[in-house]
Parts: structure tokens; C-alpha cells; sequence
């Protein structure tokens, strides 16, 4: 075997690259030059993982989604702490849209919220997706994602799924292990067999050759899926027939086989120290040159080995102790450089947390206080600090319908590098299953994965990312001229108004495509936000536009998840409960409205107060309306023959203006003028726009004395619709002027659990709430112990624990713990 091996793999954060074997011939440069792009790529575009734990699968309207999300980076699943922001969407599976948009604010890589769900919502199918400004570079498939379930309290249970029977044709596909099969090669196949709903069927078949002869027979392993070996040969094409439980029988055609070509074989199953990669290709003996094989993990080379393409068959081995816990790539480039073959290997470390959750005693009253004790160790029984996130449910109320669901440990090391939907995840970490590891790596040979495509990783240049790392919110956009094109480099002034009444005023300019950002502003809820574009000196020709005010779309192309189906009387007791407890928060609402006899008062309207004025009431006042601007060449103009005493002659655009009695010997004495309650001359006054103007003041005689000896003609004082504190900007279309309301970080709202060793009134009504506790910010101290205590409900039932975290170097743990209430 001619190979040469270089293995690459990471030692107090640096990449040591040691040649392992050279035999018979010097290497070219492309292994070199794949690892040079390979980590130009990854570190140019580093990847991050969210991952979100709420307090339970399904709710009724009216009630609150509780949730944490977890923030890591990709390649170490180190706690992602440069990430300052979390976006979470809830999605209606029916009509794919938008319908809540959280922004969560992340610190230490936790982000901490909540989603109150209102009654408009419809019952049905939601999808809870999380992700942070950075992931919005890349494909949604790698969002976080999460079924959600919503009900109505007067559903009726059986209307709320449909436990029927599928009957429809079963979605079944063919996996050719490595990615093709070739002619007179016996390669693996493996398949998948799935329902409409997107559930694996068990199944079995067999495969026939064009010719009519039967290949091999199969059935399926473990959710539908399974493989089989076959060696394809020159001019046959191939059929499934898969026949279901139910009887019935479907076809299916197998890939076609190429004439000449690689197949990659991979054996993670029975080889305890290494994992055994098989090449081998049916190329002409004229073809000169070397294949490339190398295994990655998450962004991080492990291996790479070059052989001969004369050598038809070859084993390459790879230490197990070089591959991190989790999914790994394996990759074949033929001797022309080009990718042929793939395939997914997982590697299990068994390094996880072990949570474990102690209670204070194993039978609870209703009502009584419960403490838990919290321990968390390594694999190696060493106790961690840990940041955990817990929920306490009522299991008669909120059922575990999905076995083996998703947690984070699941999620983290499987789920997240993977496209598609994975059934019951949580089946492939339980170490009570057997078949575990090898049902494993069938999901590799069958399960979608692209984190990235070779002819992007090998290109010289990266274009850089259109999204940031947020390190707070960001305030983004675009200036253009009137026509769209390009305006060059903007000054830009931003003025943020929040609804505490303070403000921030930034300035700063665009990039000469007219393209501007502000990172880094922390504002909670709504903020309003004016931006004022000028170009040059003072060309305010200009349009704005925001880029981030919306969430991104939603581009399934299939829907990925079913509502929970549940039977007829499942549901019956929760929502029993969730009714009185919505009825008991309306009565509550209602008696604290107090109903007062009807009474009359009467008062003296009072003027509206301006805060632009100095003075108190004016001589005469002019309120502007359409009916004097349409003809009105200047502001002054619209005062003529409206105000007794106020004589304006001369030409438009120079006129005199006299008030009544506002002369002397020398002549004419001309009032003073106000803008907003700035003194101005009369020129400013006549440049002003008749549409801008709200009202006009005119101040007399002893009226104008506030205003000292300036005003001995008197005062023409002039509002302006824009210098109004009660002006809504958002209506004002000046050019360069763009208001908008920005959403902030939704503020963090306290999980509400009554204590009743407190005694208070509200604790008269009855208790049956589903989620008991919710704590979503537990930290274990140096000895990896923490403590949380609550109180049970009226409920007689058992209460379902479930403590989910991880350390800050990337460790998963999950810990479950079952209480009874007697």
C-alpha cells in the first residue's frame, strides 16, 4: 500500500502537523494546499450552534412559553460568549410564516425569554426556531429548531390530531454509501423508508435486476432505515420493491451505476482503535496520479493520506483518539483533484455530564415544599460548575408523546450538524440500547449534511459575510439617490428615542455604496430612531432604507415537522385545567376594575400647552390648514387679510409687514420673528415651506413685552408641524429623513411560583399548573452543586424533573429526575 499520511490535530491550541508515513513517492502540493484553504475557510467563516430548552412541548393560548437558549461556537462548542444578541421566531407550520419575533439578549452565551402567547393565535403545528446575526450567513437548515404544539381550551381532544392510519405512499430513498455506485464493484447501499408524516416504517424487499433476476433481499434496522450490498453490473438498471406492514408493495429505482469510478467504504463498528476507511476504483491502467482522502470534524482537520490510483484497493486506518466526540466527514478527491465520495462517521467519547437530581424525600403532599439537590461531575467523576436551565412539569398534564426526544447533549453532538429532521435522537445516547451504535452509523450513510461545499473551501479569496458577529443590536442600512444609484459616501446623524424619554444622538457617515451600520446599541422593547442623511453641504436629495427590521424567511421547501397527534381522552385533564386557570385570570382582571356611578364634570377647555413658547396666550393665533397653503407663495403671505391689524404689503417674496400701531418717526417698525421660539430674520421666515408651518402666533402691544424692546413692533411667531414635541415623525417624508420604530431585547420577565409558606389571598384558588418551575439560570459552585426548591400544586400526580446544561468549555449533560404528590 503507497500511501502518504499526514494527521493533523490541536494541542494547547496549536495545529501540529506531523508526516506519519511516506512510501515510494514524493507528495505534489495539493494535501498542503488543501489544509492551507480547508483552515482559511473555517476561520474566516466560523461557525456558531444554538441550542433552545423550554418547559414543555405543548401549550394552550393564553399561557407562556418559558425558555434558555445556550450559545456555542462550532468547532469546540466553547460557551459562545462575543454573540451578544439571540433571535428566536415562532413559526406557524400552516401558513410558514412569522407570527412572534424575539430578541433575546445573550450574555456568557445564555439568553433568557420568554413568548406569551395570545388568543389570535390559531391551534396547530408552530416550529420555535433560534439563531444569532452571524448564522444568517449561512443555510437556515443549521437554525435551531423545535415542533411546538398550540391548543384551544374549547378543542375538543380528538379534533386536536389525527391518530389514523397513513395510507399514502411511503417517501423511501437510496443512499449509495460514499455517494455512487460503479460497475463491477460491489458497493453498500443503504435506504431510509418513511411515512408521510415523516416517521419511519419498517419494511422489507428486495431488488431486481432489469433482466429479471432478484439481486438481494433487505429489510429495514431501525426507524426505516437499513442497508444492503450489491454489485452493479454493465447495462442493468435496478428496482426496489418495498413492501410495508400493511401489505401493501411499492417500487422504487436504485441509482444508476457508473462505468468507472471510486468507491468509499467506511467501518466505524469493528475496530476498537481505529476506523477503517476502504478505496477502491476501476480507473484504466493508462490513468496516472493520487487520490486525497482527509476526515474533519467540525471545522478542524484530523487526517489526510494520499495513495496511488494504480493501487485498486486500499486501507487507510485513523486512530480513534484523533477524532473529537461527534459527527465527522470523511472526503475522497480522485487524481484530478475533484471530490467523488463522502461519508459521515460519528465518534462517541462518552464525554458528557453526568446531572444528577436528588430530592429532599420521595413522596410529596400537595402543596409542600420540594428541594432538590443538584450534583454535576465529568466522565471522570470530578464535580464541574455547570450552568443549567430546569423545568418542573406535571406529567398528568404534559405528556411525553415523542420518545427519546431531542436534549441539548443530542443536539449539540448530533442534531446540529446534520440537515432534516433526526426521529428520536435521545435513542442514539442511551447506553441501555444495544443497537445503539451501529443504528448510528446507518443514520450517517442516510441523514443530509452540508456545513459547506468543497469548491467554496479551495477557492484563493473569500467574499467577506454580509452579517456581522453582534456584539449588541445593530442598526443597518442604505442611502440611495432619488433614481437608486449610488450616492457615495453620506453624513449620517441618528437620533434614538427611547420610551423613557432619554435620548442618544450618533453620528457617522456611509461607504461610498451608500451602506451604513450602528453595532453595538442596547435598548430594551421599542426604540424610535430619526435618521438624517445629507450628502455634500446640505443635499438632502436622499432615501433610507433599514435592512434588519424583519426576521428571515421562512424557505422550507417541505414542511419538517407534524403537529402532536394525542388520543381521544389525553387531553381531557389539561385542558380542563388551563381553562379554569384562563377563567379564574379573567375574573381576577375584572375585579379590579372598580365601577364608579356615572358623573358629570364640567370644566373650561384649556389650551394645549407648547413647550416652544416663552409667553402665555397670544393676540390672535392662525391655525394653518389645506385651504391656505394651496395658494400661499410664503409663509407671510397666508397671514394676509386673516389677522385684523396685520398689514403685509410689497412683493411676495420682499415684503413689509406692519402690526396696527407699530410706528415711529423714522417709519415703519417691523415686527419681531420666531421659529419654534428662536428669534430668525424675516428672510428665514419667507425661505420656510407653507407646509411645514402648524400655527402662527401673532403677539401685540402689551402681549409681545415678554419679548423686551426686540418686540416693539410686536411678534410673528411661527410653529412648525416638525418642532412639535407631539409630532409624529414616522409621518414626515422630508428627503434624507427616514423615522422608524426598532424593536430591543425583550425585557426578561420572573417565572411566577407561588410559595405557600407565605400565607397571601391568592392562595385560596386552586392550583393545577402544568409547569410547576421554571429556572432557567442555575449555576453549580466549585464542588458542581446547586439547589433549587418549589412548591407542588393541588395536584395528586408525579411531577417529571428535567435539568439540562454545560460547562464553558462545550460539556453536555442532561438530568431527570421523577417525583411523586400523594
Amino acid at each position: 500500500m503507497n500511501l502518504l499520511l499526514v494527521s493533523f490535530r490541536r494541542l494547547g491550541g496549536m495545529v501540529v502537523v506531523p508526516v506519519l508515513l511516506a512510501l515510494g513517492f514524493v507528495a505534489d502540493d495539493f494535501p498542503t494546499r488543501l489544509f492551507d484553504r480547508f483552515r482559511a475557510y473555517h476561520t474566516a467563516y466560523p461557525k456558531e450552534k444554538v441550542y433552545v430548552q423550554t418547559d414543555k412541548p405543548y401549550y394552550t393560548v393564553g399561557e407562556t412559553v418559558w425558555m434558555k437558549g445556550y450559545l456555542f461556537d462550532g468547532p469546540e462548542h466553547l460557551a459562545d460568549s462575543i454573540s451578544k444578541v439571540l433571535y428566536v421566531d415562532l413559526l406557524q407550520l400552516e401558513s410558514r410564516k412569522v407570527v412572534v419575533h424575539r430578541i433575546l439578549r445573550a450574555e456568557n452565551g445564555y439568553a433568557v425569554g420568554d413568548i406569551a402567547l395570545g388568543d389570535s393565535l390559531a391551534a396547530g403545528g408552530y416550529v420555535l426556531r433560534a439563531y444569532t446575526g452571524w448564522m444568517r450567513n449561512f443555510a437556515e437548515d443549521y437554525f435551531f429548531t423545535k415542533p411546538l404544539t398550540i391548543l384551544h381550551t374549547d378543542s375538543e381532544p380528538a379534533q386536536l390530531g389525527n391518530d389514523k392510519p397513513l395510507t399514502a405512499r411511503p417517501d423511501v430513498q437510496f443512499f449509495p454509501e460514499g455517494g455512487q455506485l460503479v460497475n463491477g464493484m460491489e458497493g453498500r447501499i443503504a435506504f431510509k423508508t418513511v411515512s408521510p408524516a415523516g416517521k419511519g416504517l419498517t419494511a422489507s424487499g428486495f431488488v431486481l435486476s432489469s433482466a429479471g433476476d432478484t439481486v438481494t433481499g433487505f429489510s429495514t434496522k431501525h426507524l426505516g432505515m437499513g442497508y444492503f450490498s450489491m454489485t452493479p453490473e454493465t447495462g442493468q438498471h435496478y428496482t426496489a420493491f418495498v413492501k410495508l406492514d400493511d401489505g401493501s408493495t411499492h417500487k422504487f429505482p436504485i441509482p444508476d451505476a457508473r462505468p468507472e469510478g471510486y468507491v468509499l467504504l467506511v467501518d466505524n463498528i469493528t475496530n476498537r482503535d481505529n476506523v477503517r476507511v476502504y478505496i477502491r476504483n476501476n480507473k484504466p491502467s493508462s490513468t496516472q496520479g493520487r487520490f486525497t482522502v482527509i476526515a474533519q470534524s467540525r471545522g478542524v482537520s484530523i487526517q489526510i493520506a494520499q495513495g496511488d490510483v494504480s493501487k485498486k484497493s486500499v486501507v487507510l486506518q485513523i486512530p480513534r483518539q484523533l477524532f473529537p466526540e461527534g459527527i465527522a466527514q470523511i472526503t475522497l478527491f480522485d487524481e484530478t483533484n475533484q471530490p467523488v465520495g463522502e461519508r459521515l462517521v460519528f465518534s462517541e467519547r462518552n464525554n458528557r455530564l453526568t446531572v444528577h437530581l436528588k430530592p429532599s424525600k420521595a413522596v410529596f403532599s400537595p402543596r409542600e415544599k420540594i428541594q432538590l439537590d443538584i450534583t454535576v461531575s465529568d466522565a471522570s467523576g470530578k464535580p464541574v460548575r455547570t450552568n443549567l436551565s430546569l423545568a418542573a412539569t406535571d406529567a398528568h398534564q404534559v405528556l411525553e408523546k415523542e420518545p427519546y426526544a431531542a436534549s441539548l447533549a443530542s443536539y449539540l453532538l448530533l442534531s446540529s450538524d446534520l440537515k432534516g429532521v433526526i426521529e428520536q435522537p435521545g435513542y442514539y445516547f442511551d447506553p441501555a440500547n444495544n443497537e445503539r451504535l451501529s443504528d448510528l452509523d446507518v443514520l450517517m450513510m442516510t441523514q443530509g449534511w452540508r456545513r459547506f461545499v468543497w469548491k467554496d473551501v479551495l477557492q484563493d479569496t473569500y467574499p467577506a459575510p454580509k452579517h456581522l458577529v453582534e456584539q449588541g443590536l445593530v442598526l443597518a442600512g442604505k442611502v440611495v439617490r432619488p433614481n437608486q444609484k449610488a450616492p457615495g459616501t453620506v453624513a449620517l446623524t441618528f437620533m434614538l428615542m427611547r420610551r423613557d424619554s432619554t435620548q442618544n444622538i450618533l453620528s457617522g457617515e456611509s461607504d461610498e455604496n451608500g451602506q451604513f451600520s450602528v453595532n453595538g446599541l442596547d435598548y430594551s422593547d421599542s426604540t424610535r430612531v430619526m435618521i438624517q442623511a445629507v450628502m455634500g453641504k446640505n443635499n438632502r436629495n436622499l432615501e433610507i432604507s433599514l435592512e434588519n427590521l424583519a426576521s428571515p424567511t421562512v424557505t422550507w421547501t417541505q414542511i419538517p415537522y407534524k403537529p402532536i397527534v394525542f388520543q381521544r381522552d389525553e387531553l381531557a385533564d389539561y385542558l380542563k385545567r388551563a381553562k379554569e386557570y384562563l377563567d379564574i385570570e379573567r375574573q381576577i382582571r375584572r375585579n379590579r376594575e372598580i365601577m364608579l356611578k356615572e358623573v358629570t364634570i364640567r370644566k373650561k377647555k384649556e389650551a394645549p400647552t407648547d413647550s416652544r413658547k416663552i409667553y402665555g396666550q397670544a393676540s390672535n393665533t392662525l391655525k394653518v390648514d389645506q385651504t391656505m397653503t394651496g395658494g400661499a407663495q410664503s409663509v407671510l403671505q397666508m397671514l394676509q387679510g386673516r389677522i385684523a391689524g396685520v398689514n403685509i404689503s410689497g412683493s411676495p417674496m420682499n415684503p413689509t409687514v406692519q402690526i396696527r400701531g407699530s410706528a415711529n418717526f423714522a417709519g415703519v417698525v417691523e415686527p419681531l420673528f420666531t421659529i419654534d421660539g428662536v428669534p430668525v430674520s424675516k428672510d428665514a421666515v419667507l425661505t420656510l415651506s407653507v407646509y411645514d408651518v402648524d400655527y402662527i402666533d401673532v403677539l401685540k402691544g402689551a402681549a409681545a413685552t415678554i419679548f423686551g424692546s426686540r418686540a416693539s413692533g410686536g411678534v410673528i411667531a411661527v410653529y412648525t408641524k416638525r418642532g412639535s414635541p407631539d409630532y409624529d415623525y414616522s409621518k414626515d417624508k422630508s428627503p434624507g429623513t427616514l423615522v422608524a420604530t426598532l424593536p430591543g431585547f425583550r425585557t426578561v420577565r420572573e417565572f411566577y411560583a407561588p410559595r405557600y409558606d407565605e400565607p397571601k389571598p391568592e392562595h385560596v384558588r386552586p392550583d393545577y399548573r402544568p409547569t410547576l418551575h421554571w429556572a432557567p439560570m442555575i449555576q453549580t459552585d466549585a464542588d458542581g452543586k446547586a439547589q433549587v426548591t418549589f412548591f407542588a400544586s393541588d395536584a395528586r400526580t408525579t411531577i417529571h424533573v428535567l435539568a439540562e446544561g454545560a460547562t464553558t468549555n462545550g460539556l453536555p449533560g442532561v438530568g431527570k429526575a421523577v417525583l411523586e404528590v400523594k
